[in-house]
């Protein structure tokens, strides 16, 4: 009997809520049109239960969301992984290479600085003056080979990536035949950068990428990449995926401030089509970019196109959800950008696996959206509650969060470089395979594409 009391005083609490909500929603469209006139509740967007949802209203040419003042958004927590401190749980010894491998690339093109490539260089000079360096590489428990395979650019900045395997197998000959640490293990103790598309598969298209797969030499070793998409070929096991390079001093001076109102629902820049490399319009982001255009290009929730304003930082800082296609390949420096500022990535990439996955609760902050159901994103994202909008905008305003994205200069603690070695400490001790036993060999020198094979 009291149970069925509790039923209905909670049931009687629920029709008052909804009273109140229909009543600010009147209460606002009258303010909008100047009119008594009322909407009814049949027309008013609800979820299973007649629970209402988040309202977005017209105003002038922008559209708002209307908060909830009753709810309490949960305080952010980007895990207590993110805040760990690498230094004192590994040793990392950096192999002194002819500066044909990394300095005199970037001095030929400093653009390589630049673009959202650049980690492999970034990762380079940190390390050079990190506290976990060690010059004993007899007490090393990880080794790098500073390469910067991505520096070799067309005239419009793009990396081509078809010198890169012979310019890594160099560096792993060079490597193997000086030192001996490379031998005992064939790599297994050391990690590479390879922040192509595809990572160490070394190619822009993913057609070409599966069919050369991971360069053989590197099947041991622990590659950093930019790429991750489960159960692919150019995704082995082992491997960390990082956040793609974005400027952090460029970004930083286009903070608007935090209280600006996020007048945008939907916000993208960016191609959505690729007439030049897949003129028929199927092959590039698998046809979600060309789907979003397709079905959102007039709608009044999306603020869509492939033009790049100036003030394209700033807008992003005025929009609720920005999305993030697939492009070529799953990402893209809009997710770094989504969560600098604040805006709640939309991650249109089936199986794609994001930076640091083990410490950002990406489920928590973004919102994941299958490329089939593109056609119905305005619904799916116009039915997520409000207290669910404010508690992802909230962890998103967490500055752990924020800096585990970036790559900054002079490093920071938290960020993008003590990331990638704590996913390097986690991997420690090595496992007793990962040490071969004397005369073993595993890898196969003469494997992989013929052109590969010439002298770099």
């Amino acid at each position: 009997m009291e149970e069925k009391k509790k039923e209905g005083k909670e049931e009687e609490r629920k029709v008052k809520d909804d009273e109140k909500g229909k009543k600010k929603y009147w209460k606002k469209d009258e303010k909008k049109k100047g009119k008594g006139k009322k909407r009814s509740l049949a027309r008013m967007p609800q979820l299973k239960g007649g629970e209402l949802m988040p309202y977005w209203l017209r105003k002038g040419r922008s559209w708002v969301v209307i908060q909830d003042k009753g709810i309490k958004a949960p305080s952010g927590s980007a895990g207590d992984v993110l805040e760990d401190d690498p230094v004192g749980r590994l040793k990392v010894f950096v192999y002194e290479l002819p500066s044909k491998y990394n300095r005199k690339i970037l001095q030929k093109d400093p653009r390589c600085l630049t673009h959202m490539f650049a980690a492999e260089i970034f990762m380079h000079r940190f390390l050079l003056s990190s506290p976990v360096r060690t010059l004993n590489p007899e007490e090393a428990d990880w080794f790098y080979t500073p390469v910067y395979t991505t520096c070799d650019l067309t005239p419009n900045g793009l990396p081509l990536p078809f010198k890169s395997p012979r310019m890594m197998r160099s560096a792993i000959q060079l490597i193997s035949m000086n030192w001996p640490y490379w031998n005992r293990t064939e790599g297994a103790d050391h990690f590479f950068v390879v922040p192509h598309d595809f990572g160490a598969c070394f190619h822009y298209q993913e057609e070409k990428a599966i069919e050369r797969g991971i360069l053989h030499l590197l099947q041991r070793a622990t590659l950093v990449q930019t790429f991750g998409q489960r159960n692919h070929v150019c995704l082995k096991d082992g491997s960390i995926t990082i956040p793609p390079y974005a400027p952090p001093q460029k970004m930083q001076a286009h903070l608007i401030p935090p209280d600006t109102p996020r007048s945008i629902f939907v916000y993208f820049r960016g191609l959505f089509y690729d007439v030049g490399n897949d003129p028929e319009g199927g092959y590039y982001a698998r046809g979600a970019r060309a789907s979003v255009w397709e079905n959102f290009k007039n709608n009044p929730l999306f603020d869509i196109s492939t033009e790049h304003p100036a003030t394209y930082y700033e807008d992003m800082q005025r929009a609720v959800f920005c999305l993030c296609p697939l492009g070529w390949a799953p990402w893209s420096p809009r997710l770094v950008e989504a969560v600098i500022f604040g805006c709640i990535p939309v991650v249109i990439a089936d199986d794609i696996v994001l930076p640091f996955a083990d410490a950002i609760p990406w489920e928590e902050i973004g919102v994941f959206v299958a490329e089939k159901d593109v056609p119905n994103l305005d619904s799916i994202l116009t039915s997520i509650p409000t207290k669910v909008i404010l508690r992802k905008q909230r962890l998103l305003a967490n500055p752990s969060m924020k800096q585990a994205m970036l790559f900054p200069q002079p490093a920071q603690p938290g960020d993008a470089f003590h990331q990638i070695l704590n996913g390097l400490a986690r991997k420690l001790p090595h496992a007793e395979k990962a040490f071969l036993k004397p005369g073993e060999k595993i890898l196969n020198w003469t494997r992989g594409p013929v052109g590969d094979l010439k002298p770099w």
